[in-house]
């Protein structure tokens, strides 16, 4: 039987391996909000995902799930704005619609235009042995993230935060793709907006253990 860990009452139980750059998106949140949580590893080499057990919870076979009571949720960015909402509300979680839709966008925008073009570069320069990787592809990859980091840049140039003054649920993704993105062996364009914002949000404790890791 599928058991995490250790299971305790009131305890959040996280599936997935700290690899993974949705799973660190939750953690993060967790440590955020001061949550009593416990993570199982799961997905890449650990396995699991395909389990009859797992798939009960994700039947998308992805990580990370979260199991809070008898609540199962998958989709990082979406376990993300639950628990915000959930012990956060009027402050990572915004309470103005504006706010919290800006924030929203955002997070939106991370999962299906720069996660997307940064993931290839990723892949090949990371998780691909050097003898198989296509330059063109890295190349290519390279291009796209670059144009969305001149967005990311100019978005940041007006604002402190992803979505105002204050941290918010949308700076916990656009970080960790980021760290990611810092972290990969590829020169880059001077993003100074990006980098004082970067700074800052890795000097909270919360992203201990998040944006400390390398790239695996």
């Amino acid at each position: 039987m599928l058991e995490p860990a250790v299971s305790a009452a009131n305890t959040l139980n996280i599936w997935g391996r700290m690899s993974s750059i949705n799973v660190k998106k939750v953690v993060w949140t967790a440590q955020e909000l001061g949550l009593n949580f416990q993570r199982t590893e799961a997905g890449g080499h650990f396995g699991v995902v395909k389990t009859s057990e797992y798939m009960r919870l994700n039947p998308n076979s992805t990580v990370p799930v979260i199991e809070d009571e008898d609540f199962v949720l998958w989709e990082s960015n979406v376990i993300v704005r639950y628990l915000c909402a959930k012990h956060s509300p009027g402050h990572l979680y915004p309470t103005p619609l504006r706010e919290r839709f800006v924030a929203e966008q955002w997070m939106d925008w991370q999962q299906t235009n720069l996660n997307p073009a940064s993931r290839t570069g990723f892949w090949q320069l990371i998780r691909t042995a050097p003898e198989q990787r296509s330059a063109s592809v890295i190349a290519d990859s390279n291009a796209a993230v670059e144009s969305l980091m001149a967005v990311l840049d100019a978005h940041l140039g007006r604002h402190a935060f992803m979505a105002g003054d204050h941290f918010t649920m949308a700076d916990i993704p656009l970080g960790c793709d980021v760290h990611r993105w810092f972290n990969l062996p590829q020169p880059r364009e001077s993003r100074p907006n990006i980098e004082r914002w970067f700074q800052v949000i890795s000097g909270r404790q919360a992203s201990t253990g998040v944006l400390d890791m390398a790239l695996s």
